[in-house]
């Protein structure tokens, strides 16, 4: 199954890739699929949230989320200054138009539900969509799962996803998972990046395809600018305080003193990630890496390559992003990248392991060793729980980002050092990866039932 880099690095807005921009993504699409009745008369909207989108939905915004949705914004186009602005518009006004659309009747204090039973079958991010005539009769219903990274799937989809053969589009490297991946680069002669690119040429020019990476990088940095300079508490009611900008005030006054401070590549390292993962948190615009709640750890190594890497320039960025993108594609195939579904792992683990591959590339890296280092990245990520305080992408999932960006690093560095050659394939830990998320306990895949999120001392 081909996922391109496109799909997988997307413009986002904070604070969850699954939780508010796949269920903006949700509200869009049912709009689109209300069109279809072309309806005259006034429609009445009611949708309700399941598993962890109804536990952890209101720390995620999914609630601002659904009224934007439905309000015609998608995340690449929101101004996300003006959310309070619009959410409090609706839920004054109980009603929208839409273009092709009767008047829709939507009050967000009443038909916006959050069930808190089962999950629904299909996928732990689940909620339904319907509308009705003034007197109750349905005209519609409809199913979507948000299923991590901004990804969203219909009931019917899902069930195709699930029951059907796996269709590969007509790329030249069909790579399923990485072990097809090193073959077929041993058979080309060409890197993980080289095939990636040859993949993506099917449906976009090299121009094209130059230009989409460079903009993801361009908003990549300018988000961890942001962060370093914005101070505060963050939105939620924990009172974090944003960090960012004190600790890099801090870094900058020692480097002035002592040019040799001998660890301050990593404390950078760190402070990129956390910069990122703030702006996240305050709802900001992000780049989904491969999930917002994972967002700073690419960014932060890719930064670290840029600042600390003699000779770094825009065609390694474009490398290390293609070669993270090839990963990211196998582990979404052979896993998953959602919290809901299989933990942290898969968020911070995806973004560390794919993060390990796009270092290890640009520092010179075979395709044998870029394997190496995203498997020992995701290795030491196994089992890790998503268990947000509040709900809120704040604790631990700020400083969390931070650590997967060191680990990314050492990872690459560790990779390097060796020949390509290890005890556990990369697939055999996406393997594991899977299994593990599945016999975990469902306290600690996103609902902030387990963990730290219950065991916060009372304030």
């Amino acid at each position: 199954m081909f996922i391109s880099i496109f799909d997988l690095f997307k413009v986002s807005i904070g604070p969850s890739s699954s939780h508010t921009m796949g269920p903006m993504i949700a509200a869009s699409r049912f709009l689109t699929d209300l069109k279809a009745y072309q309806l005259k008369e006034p429609v009445f909207v009611k949708v309700t949230l399941y598993g962890s989108l109804a536990f952890t939905g209101k720390g995620h915004s999914t609630d601002k989320a659904i009224i934007l949705g439905l309000l015609g914004f998608l995340p690449d186009t929101l101004e996300p200054d003006k959310v309070d602005l619009y959410t409090a518009q609706l839920r004054e006004g109980k009603t929208i138009s839409i273009e092709e659309l009767p008047l829709l009747h939507f009050n967000p204090e009443n038909d916006l539900i959050f069930d808190y039973g089962p999950a629904l079958e299909g996928h732990p991010n689940g909620m339904i969509f319907s509308a009705s005539r003034a007197d109750g009769q349905e005209i519609m219903q409809e199913t979507y799962y948000s299923i991590g990274g901004g990804f969203v799937l219909s009931a019917a989809e899902m069930a195709n996803k699930q029951d059907a053969p796996t269709l590969v589009l007509e790329v030249p490297y069909p790579f399923k998972n990485a072990k097809q991946m090193l073959q077929m680069g041993k058979d080309s002669g060409l890197s993980i990046e080289q095939m990636k690119r040859e993949n993506e040429r099917q449906f976009l020019s090299d121009q094209e395809i130059d230009d989409g990476v460079d903009k993801i990088w361009k908003i990549m940095n300018a988000c961890i600018d942001r962060g370093m300079e914005k101070e505060g508490i963050l939105p939620g009611g924990l009172n974090v305080k944003r960090r960012a900008k004190n600790i890099s005030d801090q870094i900058q006054k020692e480097e002035l003193k002592n040019s040799k401070h001998h660890h301050v590549c990593n404390e950078w390292l760190s402070l990129y990630a956390m910069a990122v993962n703030e702006e996240n948190a305050a709802g900001g615009q992000v780049i989904t890496a491969p999930t917002n709640g994972a967002a700073g750890v690419i960014p932060a190594t890719i930064r670290y390559y840029v600042d600390f890497v003699d000779g770094a320039n825009q065609a390694g960025i474009r490398k290390f992003l293609l070669t993270a993108a090839a990963i990211g594609g196998i582990i979404k195939k052979n896993a998953s990248i959602s919290g809901a579904e299989v933990g942290c792992q898969g968020e911070v683990g995806s973004a560390a392991a794919m993060a390990a591959a796009g270092l290890c590339a640009v520092l010179g890296g075979s395709n044998d060793q870029i394997e190496n280092a995203a498997e020992i990245a995701l290795e030491h990520h196994l089992g890790m729980t998503c268990d947000p305080a509040k709900g809120l992408v704040q604790v631990p999932c700020i400083e969390r980002n931070g650590l997967g960006a060191v680990k990314a690093v050492t990872a690459a560095a560790l990779a390097l050092r060796g020949d390509g050659s290890h005890i556990i394939p990369l697939d055999n830990c996406i393997e594991t990866m899977r299994q593990t998320g599945a016999d975990m306990s469902e306290r600690y895949k996103e609902t902030s039932q387990g963990g730290l999120a219950v065991n916060l001392p009372e304030c």
